[in-house]
C-alpha cells in the first residue's frame, strides 16, 4: 500500500492508543493471532514495543524482552500491503540496536518452519539456526515447529 505521502516513515514506541491498528495488522497476517490482551500485557510489562508510522498510519510492529543479557524477539509484522519493502529488516535492525545499546550479547527468536521467507531474512542478517521447538505453533490441522535462531551481539 505504497502511497506517495510526504512524510518519511517512523518508527516508535507502542501506545496504548496504537492496539486496534497493531492488532487489525496481526489479524490480516496471522492465522493464530496475538490477542489484544496479549500486546497490552506487552506494554504494561514495558517490554520494547514498537510501530512503524507513516503519516499517522500504522503499518508494522514488533515486541522484544531483554533480560540479563539476552534479548527475546516474540513478534514482528509489517502489514500486507507494506511488504517486501524493506521494512521488516529496518524494524528488525532497529531491535538489534536496541539490543546492542543495552549491552545485551545474544538476541534470540522463534520463526515457524514453513515461514521460509522470515528465516531467510533473519540468516542474512547473520541469525543462525541453533534449534528446533517440536509443535510449537499453532496450525491448520495441528501443530508446526519452530525454528529458534540466535544472533550473537
Amino acid at each position: 500500500m505504497s502511497t506517495p505521502w510526504q512524510e518519511t516513515p517512523q518508527i516508535r514506541c507502542m501506545l496504548p492508543a496504537d492496539l486496534d491498528a497493531v492488532v487489525a495488522i496481526e489479524r490480516e497476517v496471522f492465522l493464530f493471532p496475538w490477542t489484544r490482551g496479549n500486546f497490552g500485557d506487552s506494554l504494561d510489562s514495558s517490554y520494547h514495543c514498537l510501530v512503524l508510522e507513516q503519516a499517522d498510519h500504522i503499518f508494522g510492529y514488533g515486541v522484544m524482552t531483554i533480560g540479563a543479557d539476552e534479548a527475546h524477539l516474540l513478534t514482528l509484522s509489517i502489514a500486507a500491503g507494506w511488504q517486501r519493502q524493506g521494512w521488516g529488516e529496518k524494524l528488525l535492525q532497529h531491535f538489534i540496536h536496541i539490543g546492542r545499546e543495552r549491552h545485551v550479547r545474544s538476541m534470540f527468536l522463534d520463526v515457524r518452519e514453513s515461514n521460509y521467507a522470515a528465516a531467510r531474512l533473519y540468516e542474512r542478517i547473520g541469525f543462525r539456526h541453533i534449534a528446533r521447538r517440536k509443535d510449537y505453533y499453532p496450525a491448520m490441522g495441528g501443530r508446526e515447529d519452530s525454528l529458534v535462531m540466535e544472533l550473537m551481539l
